[in-house]
């Protein structure tokens, strides 16, 4: 029996497309795979593999394969097939420095000059309903969380670093998605997300560059860690193959194009 992809309502970044009910429902089970490392980078994924698996047509399984070259996860290939992203633990960490540095300087700004933007209270008010609320999915936090970042940004009110900083995020985007599914991240990150703000509404340009700088580096931490478990897992799968094959899971220190 064809397995059916697992339906999901959740937002796939902050500026992903809308997508059709099944389209939607397999990106969410190919991502889970990708993210839970069932799919090891430069794993391949063809249509025909996938139609039959899930018993469905041509169409969904492109747009869902489309959708995903869009968001990170996957990358083209000249033959015509996928493969999941190789990993490139350099230009990972490049991008959270300069998501740092971009960051740092929002809310110093917003601490000096912003504290008066409705954004600011409303993201604290909106923070602390999550903390009371319910556990949510690891893609639907990644997901807020990259909005909270960009509206600070926009708040600060400079439309080039908002842009380039949702640049960042869309390719940070599959890595978040690996810090939100740390136990107790969703606790946490309220809590970090409120102290930012406590701090610029406070005017404490210091502290709210402090707070921030915390909650980038609890990230970073987190999504490192989540990396070296997957690959280790990886290599355990498959370590049995021939001398001097390739295995899959290595990561690159070069960087390659997405």
């Amino acid at each position: 029996m064809p397995h059916k992809p697992s339906p999901s309502s959740s937002p796939t970044g902050a500026s992903a497309p809308q997508l059709s009910g099944l389209t939607a429902s397999l990106v969410a089970t190919l991502k889970e795979r990708i993210v839970a490392w069932e799919y090891p980078p430069e794993h391949r994924l063809t249509e025909e593999a996938l139609c039959a698996e899930f018993g469905v047509s041509r169409s969904p399984v492109r747009e869902a394969l489309r959708a995903l070259v869009t968001g990170g996860f996957v990358a083209k290939l000249a033959n015509r097939g996928y493969a999941v992203r190789q990993l490139d633990l350099r230009e990972i960490e490049e991008l959270y420095d300069l998501r740092k540095a971009l960051e740092l300087y929002v809310v110093e700004q917003l601490a000096r000059n912003g504290r008066a933007r409705p954004e600011v209270p409303a993201l604290h008010q909106a923070w602390s309903k999550v903390l009371a609320g319910p556990k949510r999915r690891g893609e639907e936090l990644a997901a807020m969380d990259a909005a909270f970042h960009e509206t600070l940004a926009a708040a600060a009110g400079n439309s080039m670093l908002v842009a380039e900083l949702r640049k960042i995020n869309e390719r940070l985007f599959v890595f978040r998605m690996l810090d939100f599914g740390q136990p107790d991240r969703q606790r946490t990150t309220c809590r970090q997300h409120m102290k930012v703000i406590e701090r610029i509404l406070a005017g404490d340009a210091a502290g709210a560059r402090a707070a921030m700088a915390s909650n980038i580096e609890d990230g970073r931490a987190n999504v490192d860690t989540s990396i070296k478990e997957a690959l280790a897992k990886a290599f355990a799968v498959t370590r049995p193959r021939a001398a001097g094959a390739h295995a899959p899971g290595k990561p690159s220190r070069r960087a390659r194009p997405a």
